[in-house]
This record gives C-alpha cells, sequence and structure tokens, in this order.
C-alpha cells in the first residue's frame, strides 16, 4: 500500500522546505471503502530523492576556478588586499560599480553612470535594506505582488512590518493585470483622502523619502511562472507608480540567464531578450511631480547569485543616483559598509577581464537551455498526455525561454497539493505545489491549487527526466484512483495524529 497523503508543507515554508510524513495503520488502510486502495508502488525510501523545487544552480555551474584565480590575484596585490579586506564605502566597491555600469549600459543599450547603482549583499538581503530606508508600516499603506509570486519574499515583506498587508496581483499573458491593479490602488488612496492625517513612524531624512505603496515583481522570466513582462506593461507599470507614489522594486536575477527556444545561444542578444528595465524606463520620463528630489519610482534588484553563485552573497541595486545615494544610508550599511567587499573585488576583476561575461554566455546559458530542453522534453512525453500543460515561451510568441523554472497546470485529475505530497511519500520526489507561490495572508488573492513549479537547474540532467517520468506514473496511478487518493487524504487530516518532520 502507497504511504498516507499527510499534511504538506506550509504554504509559504522557510528556504529549507518542511514535509510531514505521516504513515496509516493498517487498520485505517483496511476501514477504506471504495475504490480499493492502488497497486503498491515500490517504497519511496528505497527510490533517491529527486528535488525538483530547490532553485539552486547546479555544481557545474558555479565558476569555481574563476573566482579562486580572482581571489589569488586581488590578495596577492600589496595596493588592493588591503581596501578590500577593510570596511568598503557606504556605495560599495568602486571598481565593481564602474565594471557594472559599463556592462549593464552595453547589455540595456542606457548611457553608463556608477553613481546610479549602490553593491549590495545580494537580492535577499537588499530587499530588506531597501523596505528599511524607504517604507514606512505606519505609512506605506501595502504591498502588491505580482501573484503567482517568489514565495520567501512575503517573510521579508512583513519582517518589516506589513503582515496582513501584501496583496496579490494578478498575471496575465503580458505579465501583470495593469488594470486590476489600478482599481485596486485606487481604491486605497480613496481610503487615504479620510486619514491624510497619518504621519510615518520613521524620520527619512535628508537622503531618503518614504513611499506610500510597494509594488513587487520580477519582471523577467518571472519564479515561478516563467513569464517575461511585456514592454507595454512595462511602461504602464511605471506610469501607475509615478501616480500613486509607489515603489517598484523588481527582482532582475533572470535577465542574462535568457535563450532561444529553437537553435543555439548566441552571443547576438536579440531584443526580446534585452527589454527595458523599470528602473531605465522611469529614468527616461523624468522627475514626477510628486518627486522633487529625484529619487524615481522604480529600482533594479540585481544579483550575482545566479551568474556566479549565491555564496558570494553580492549584488546591486540601480535606481537614480538619489536613491542609490540614499540607499547606501541604510543604518547597517553605515555601520558596517557596504557589503561583500572581498567578493566584490573578484568580481570586478572577473567584469575586468571578461571571463564572468564569457563563462555566462559559454557555459551558464548553454547548459540551462540544455536543461529546459531535457525537462520540457520530459513533460511532453510522460506528463501532457495526462493533461498537463506547460508554458511554453516566457513571452508569448517570441522565441525565448529564461529563468529556472516549469510552471505546469493540471487540467485534470487530483489538486497539487495532493500530487505533491503523494510525489514525495511514494516517489521520493518534491516538487513545489502551487499554492505556495500564492501571496500570503491575501485570502482574496489567486489561489494556485491547479499549478505545480519544477526546476532544471539543480538537479542532472538524468534525474530531471526520472523525476518527471515518476511524476507521471503517480499521475497515471491517483487519475486511476481519485476517490481512494482523497479519501486517504481526508482520513489523515481528520486524524489529528502527530507527524514526523521530514525535510
Amino acid at each position: 500500500m502507497p504511504f498516507s497523503l499527510g499534511p504538506l508543507a506550509p504554504r509559504n515554508p522557510p528556504r529549507r522546505i518542511s514535509l510531514r510524513l505521516v504513515t496509516t495503520t493498517t487498520t485505517a488502510a483496511a476501514n477504506m471503502s471504495s475504490p480499493a486502495a492502488p497497486p503498491s508502488p515500490p517504497p519511496a525510501e528505497k527510490k533517491r530523492q529527486i528535488n525538483l523545487l530547490r532553485g539552486w544552480p547546479a555544481p557545474n555551474l558555479l565558476p569555481a576556478d574563476l573566482l579562486s584565480a580572482a581571489c589569488q590575484r586581488v590578495l596577492a596585490d600589496p595596493v588592493e588586499s588591503v581596501p578590500v579586506l577593510e570596511y568598503a564605502p557606504d556605495e560599495g566597491y568602486q571598481p565593481l560599480r564602474e565594471r557594472l555600469a559599463q556592462w549593464l549600459g552595453r547589455h540595456y543599450g542606457v548611457e553608463p553612470d556608477a553613481n546610479r547603482i549602490c553593491i549590495t549583499g545580494g537580492a535577499s538581503q537588499n530587499l530588506a535594506c531597501i523596505l528599511q530606508s524607504f517604507t514606512d508600516p505606519h505609512y506605506t499603506r501595502a504591498v502588491w505582488m505580482i501573484a503567482p509570486c517568489y514565495h520567501l519574499a512575503g517573510a521579508i515583506f512583513e519582517d518589516s512590518g506589513f503582515a496582513g498587508r501584501l496583496r496579490a496581483v494578478p498575471e496575465d499573458d503580458e505579465g501583470l493585470d495593469i488594470e486590476r491593479l489600478e482599481r485596486m490602488l485606487d481604491t486605497y488612496t480613496s481610503g487615504e483622502r479620510l486619514e491624510s492625517h497619518v504621519e510615518p513612524f520613521k524620520n527619512p531624512g535628508p537622503y531618503r523619502k518614504l513611499y506610500r505603496h510597494v509594488i513587487y515583481a520580477v519582471p523577467t522570466c518571472s519564479n515561478p511562472s516563467g513569464k517575461t513582462m511585456s514592454i507595454r506593461r512595462r511602461e504602464g507599470l511605471v506610469k501607475l507608480a509615478r501616480k500613486y507614489d509607489a515603489l517598484v522594486i523588481c527582482d532582475d536575477v533572470y535577465d542574462f540567464l535568457q535563450w532561444p527556444l529553437e537553435g543555439a545561444v548566441s552571443h547576438q542578444w536579440p531584443p526580446e531578450m534585452r527589454l527595458p528595465r523599470l528602473c531605465d524606463i522611469d529614468m527616461s520620463l523624468g522627475r514626477a511631480a510628486n518627486d522633487p528630489r529625484g529619487f524615481g519610482h522604480a529600482v533594479s534588484n540585481g544579483s550575482f547569485s545566479k551568474i556566479a553563485g549565491p555564496g558570494v552573497r553580492t549584488g546591486w541595486a540601480e535606481g537614480t543616483p538619489v536613491f542609490a545615494l540614499g540607499l547606501s544610508k541604510t543604518g547597517s550599511t553605515v555601520s558596517g559598509g557596504a557589503p561583500s567587499q572581498l567578493c566584490a573585488a573578484m568580481l570586478a576583476d572577473l567584469l575586468r577581464s571578461g571571463e564572468l561575461v564569457s563563462s555566462i554566455e559559454n557555459k551558464t546559458r548553454p547548459v540551462l537551455q540544455k536543461r529546459h530542453r531535457i525537462m520540457m522534453g520530459a513533460v511532453k512525453k510522460y506528463l501532457a498526455p495526462l493533461g498537463v500543460v506547460a508554458r511554453e515561451s516566457s513571452t508569448s510568441g517570441e522565441n525565448v525561454y529564461g529563468g529556472y523554472f516549469v510552471w505546469l497546470t493540471l487540467t485534470q485529475g487530483p489538486t497539487a497539493e495532493l500530487v505533491s505530497d503523494a510525489a514525495l511519500q511514494e516517489e521520493n520526489v518534491i516538487v513545489g505545489m502551487g499554492n505556495m507561490f500564492a501571496v500570503r495572508g491575501d485570502e482574496e488573492g489567486a489561489k494556485f491549487d491547479r499549478n505545480i513549479r519544477l526546476c532544471f537547474a539543480w538537479e542532472t540532467e538524468e534525474a530531471l527526466v526520472e523525476g518527471v517520468e515518476r511524476l507521471g506514473l503517480l499521475l497515471k496511478r491517483m487519475q486511476a484512483n481519485m476517490g481512494y487518493y482523497e479519501r486517504l487524504a481526508a482520513t489523515v487530516k481528520a486524524s489529528n495524529r502527530p507527524v514526523n518532520s521530514w525535510v
């Protein structure tokens, strides 16, 4: 008999997902009425675990040799080694700021300006710093998150005082239902007219401002859906942010991880893979009427985690020069200096030599393209015949995909919650159920109980195929025995028996 279906991971779990394993007694199984239990699959513990949830780069994507050589060069330089081991300037390591400005300027077709860039400790750490410096839980009305959303961002917003004020904005085929967002913002603005006396707790001082709203997005190759926001939606979102005094925080972490669906990866990036960032659109419009000091209404939250390794803990923020300066005045930065000074020097060395860009172009992108094709081939072979649909392109009608993830829709049969729990317990495969990516605390927000996220970046190519094949075998079993699985899940849920925690 297959293992029973215990409660799933929490909708917004910590980074190490806690899944619960519950074993039913034979008596409970015997009391199950029709349909009969399905044929017993091989015990899950006898199968190697395949983790299709973990959104990490595979070990062979980490440029350890490049980082090692760069570290040795930096520390062997008697002039350079001292400042890189001391406290950093608040704005960050200047050579990295300058080389980032040149690289990003070439890629996006904008004028390089190092004053627009502030070095950070990565996208997650910097999201917290942005909220510390530019929001106030008494003055900032709400955080608007495009749903499905990056599931681990919710806790960062809650830590900044926004628990209960995260609001879901649904995606459309262009990446964002902007008309729906405007209606929601307008509702909040109407309420503000009645609360015009509200004063912030924080004093922003001369270097910062407080925004009335925050909009959080992953505009390119979104996690989890893989969608890329169209130019039209990007322009509309910036204009909306300027109208309602909102700050759009863009996790631009997958921009350099795109490839063609057909053909080989080319060093010549086509326009559909180089869409303008929202911070550049905002800059091109000049200062808004409600922003006389020029902080802007969009910031690009960049990271080296996906292109050099999460362990370097280094990223960058790019906005207006005034915004970048204000971000560098975050209290923890002023106290300890900009984070990741040594790694920043190593990455500046690799950008100067061109080795990091070469690694991205000649290794990272082609490897991810191959992995994506392998997973999509397995999905079409093992899951599509069972009514599972996967998004083909990041941008509708374009020959492009990117990021780390494939977003599946179950058009028939069991819910994603049942599938994800049974996948672990019967097949030892970990997947991300769709409701993990709902906006936490927004009971009226979109739910994703028919969706599953799979990652193709972490496991080996062979494991990607085997994991999807096991998922297909499980789905076939579940579709043939739906009554059994639903009754078993209900019995376990009602029993309140103690559970064991599996990580």
